[in-house]
């Protein structure tokens, strides 16, 4: 705790980022909802979605990061004030969480690559269901994966921001190349019928299908969760920003490169299903594991070239999806350990819990609850659950992200209003408060592109709606399409839902009182000027750059030289 710590520029810092967004939803969720939602049609919403909604949240996150130089509960305890430090802890506890069964998907990605390598999916006696089947019924190859996946990620991000910008700029570079590898391979296949079929559904708009909102809506839940906006992500390493670094550039780069993945992996998948199914829209819509352990091997066995190409095939995408969640994986622990280390916790220590606990918690969702779909398919059912659980949780990180911003904001208004600086009521409001946020920390001189009045729009009005949007579609089509809602043992219903939401923001809520009575450290890089005393939480006491210690914390030097 002796310095800061920092990626070495930017490079590191986009690689890092994009690596946080990058995961598994976007190379088998992205082409399950293209096929579902008319195809190019689809792509309207969720690009608009990701100007409306991902970017501007990503904006606030990195701008929150950047100057707090703390992870998400320092972050709010310094911008939000100390009574609401719990939404910090909601925020990490929300992807530490997701981090539980995450690591289990990412198993399930490394052991069929494994399986690609080997040829163990390519035969005329291999049956795509049965080796799925006998795979998720053997809880000890599935933990076996997990914790490698885990023991990955631990050695990652051990010892800090330098070893995490290596690791993401290798696991991304290799990405791109293997998914355009794919990519080609899948293209070829398109074609050989001179249909390229797959390509046209892709980029095809069914106008008239526009006026369907549940189009819109998945457009929106797509663009939300696939960026990572909101979940406390680009808050975590914005920490490591350096000190003159572009919040705005980064987070427009984050989102565009996020997307230009997804469209890679839709037009692989989708050109590849399209080239040799009969029913192509069956198969794509049938379930995300369906179409990525039980379909696509099937579609890959098929590549031109004979068993050659179908090894290169599957081999390559299936590495290149272990890629995009262990980059995902990293960013996800690495919150969680940001806020230990942010508190004195010594880091290496801090890695170490958090990834035991992450295995701990990950295994009932690995091994419990495996049962068999009408079709003869195993279904993961607890790992399901925590997903409608805790997915779905993220919503309101961003909530608390923009109530930080409106909260700015208003103080900020209010203060000018007593100094006689500003005019009381709704016009001295919407000319100081509205665009304090904007004014003080994104359009700042680091920044090279300045957003405007639409960034205003967007984080006051248009977020509150679409929210409200999100959350009324998803329990409304809980109550109209599941059996039972309301019955607490039902996994699927809304009352499961509500209980634990309640609970662990009820017990936040509760500790708050002792989240804020502990030290808080920022990271703030050498040369940077950011005074804490500029700050909302600039009069805590216990706040202090790293390597400063608070009267009665002495020993904490102590221990972490010990």
């Amino acid at each position: 705790m002796s310095q800061s710590d920092q990626f070495s520029g930017r490079m590191g810092l986009i690689f890092a980022a994009i690596g946080a967004a990058i995961g598994t939803g976007n190379i088998w969720r992205f082409p399950r909802m293209v096929g579902a939602n008319e195809g190019g049609t689809f792509l309207i919403p969720w690009l608009i979605f990701l100007f409306a909604w991902s970017i501007p949240l990503v904006i606030a996150e990195f701008a929150l990061g950047k100057r707090s130089r703390t992870g998400t509960i320092g972050t709010f305890r310094i911008f939000a004030g100390k009574h609401f430090a719990w939404m910090g802890l909601w925020t990490a506890w929300i992807s530490t969480a997701i981090g539980f069964y995450y690591a289990v998907v990412a198993g399930w990605c490394l052991k069929y690559f494994q399986l690609g390598v080997s040829n163990g999916l390519v035969g005329d006696d291999v049956d795509t269901q049965l080796v799925w089947n006998e795979f998720l019924q053997s809880s000890g190859n599935v933990i076996f994966f997990q914790f490698l996946v885990i023991a990955i990620t631990l050695l990652a991000i051990w010892k800090g921001a330098k070893a995490i910008e290596k690791v993401n700029v290798i696991l991304m570079i290799s990405l791109f190349v293997l998914l355009f590898m794919s990519l080609g391979l899948s293209l070829w296949m398109d074609m050989s019928d001179g249909t390229l079929d797959g390509f046209l559904f892709m980029f095809t708009v069914k106008w008239s299908s526009l006026s369907d909102p549940a189009i819109w809506i998945n457009g929106l839940s797509q663009s939300a969760w696939s960026c990572s906006a909101g979940m406390g992500m680009a808050i975590t390493y914005s920490v490591y920003m350096r000190k003159d670094e572009d919040t705005t550039l980064n987070a427009f780069t984050m989102g565009l490169a996020n997307n230009s993945i997804s469209i890679i992996a839709g037009l692989t998948v989708l050109s590849a299903i399209f080239a040799v199914s009969d029913n192509p829209l069956d198969t794509v819509t049938n379930g995300s594991s369906a179409i990525t352990f039980l379909a696509l091997p099937e579609v890959f066995a098929q590549a031109p070239g004979g068993s050659i190409g179908a090894w290169v095939m599957m081999s390559g995408f299936f590495l290149a999806l272990s890629f995009a969640a262990l980059t995902s994986m990293i960013s996800t622990v690495e919150l969680c350990v940001r806020n230990f280390v942010d508190h004195g916790y010594e880091r290496e220590k801090s890695v170490l819990l958090t990834s035991i606990a992450i295995l701990i918690f990950g295994l009932p969702s690995a091994m419990l609850w495996i049962t068999i779909a009408p079709d003869g398919t195993a279904f993961p059912q607890f790992l399901e659950v925590q997903d409608h659980i805790w997915g779905y949780g993220l919503m309101f990180s961003g909530l608390f992200i923009a109530f930080t911003i409106w909260k700015y904001g208003y103080q900020k208004w209010r203060a000018q209003v007593e100094t006689g600086e500003s005019a009381p009521g709704l016009s001295g409001y919407l000319g100081v408060g509205v665009s304090a946020f904007r004014d003080d920390f994104i359009n700042t001189g680091d920044n090279d592109i300045w957003i405007g009045r639409w960034w205003d729009i967007l984080m006051y009005l248009a977020f509150p709606v679409l929210f409200t949007v999100l959350i009324v579609s998803y329990f409304g089509d809980m109550i109209a399409n599941t059996p039972d809602v309301w019955n607490p043992s039902n996994p699927n219903g809304i009352t499961i839902i509500l209980l634990f939401w309640g609970v662990v923001a009820g017990g936040f809520i509760l500790l708050n009182k002792k989240l804020i009575q502990r030290p808080l450290f920022r990271n703030v890089p050498e040369g940077a000027e950011v005074d804490i005393s500029m700050l909302p939480g600039g009069d805590d006491e216990l706040v202090v750059e790293v390597g400063n210690y608070p009267p009665g914390w002495e020993h904490l030097a102590e221990a972490a030289d010990a």
